[in-house]
C-alpha cells in the first residue's frame, strides 16, 4: 500500500509538472491566445496541486484495477497501452469536442493531442514500471 502511495504522489507531481511545462511554455501560450477571451486571469496553484495528487491517485488505481486485461506481457507494455487508453479517453475525445465547439485554430488542436500523446504516455510509462497489483 506504501508503494501505491508513493507512486500516486510521484505520478500527481509530475501530472502537475507536464502540464505547467506543456501549457505555460511560450510557444503553447502563443497558441492559447484563442482562448484568451474566455480564460480565467488567475488561478488557484493549491487547487491545482490538489486535482493533480487527485488525479495521480485515481490513475495509478485505474492502472491496477486494469491491469490484469491491458494487453502486453510487460509492466512497460501494459503502462504504454494504458497511456494510450487515457490518452484517447481523455485528450483525444476533448480535442473533438473542442473542435466542434468553438473556432481553435487546427495547429492548437494538434499541440494539444501531441503534447497530451507525450504525457499519457510517460505517466502509463511510470505506472508501468513501477506498479503491479501484487504491490498493494
Amino acid at each position: 500500500m506504501l508503494h501505491y502511495i508513493v507512486i500516486s504522489i510521484i505520478s500527481g507531481i509530475l501530472f502537475g509538472v507536464l502540464d505547467g511545462v506543456i501549457h505555460a511554455n511560450p510557444a503553447a501560450q502563443r497558441l492559447y491566445e484563442v482562448y484568451k477571451p474566455i480564460a480565467k486571469t488567475s488561478l488557484n496553484p493549491l487547487t491545482g496541486i490538489l486535482i493533480d495528487l487527485a488525479y495521480g491517485f485515481i490513475m495509478a488505481a485505474i492502472f491496477l484495477f486494469l491491469y490484469p486485461s491491458l494487453p502486453g506481457e510487460s509492466g512497460s507494455m501494459k503502462g504504454m497501452v494504458f497511456g494510450l487508453l487515457v490518452w484517447f479517453f481523455r485528450v483525444v475525445m476533448s480535442a473533438a469536442s473542442t473542435g466542434m465547439m468553438f473556432n481553435v485554430p487546427i495547429q492548437t488542436i494538434t499541440y494539444d493531442l501531441v503534447t497530451g500523446l507525450g504525457e499519457m504516455l510517460l505517466l502509463g510509462l511510470l505506472y508501468g514500471l513501477t506498479l503491479r497489483p501484487q504491490s498493494l
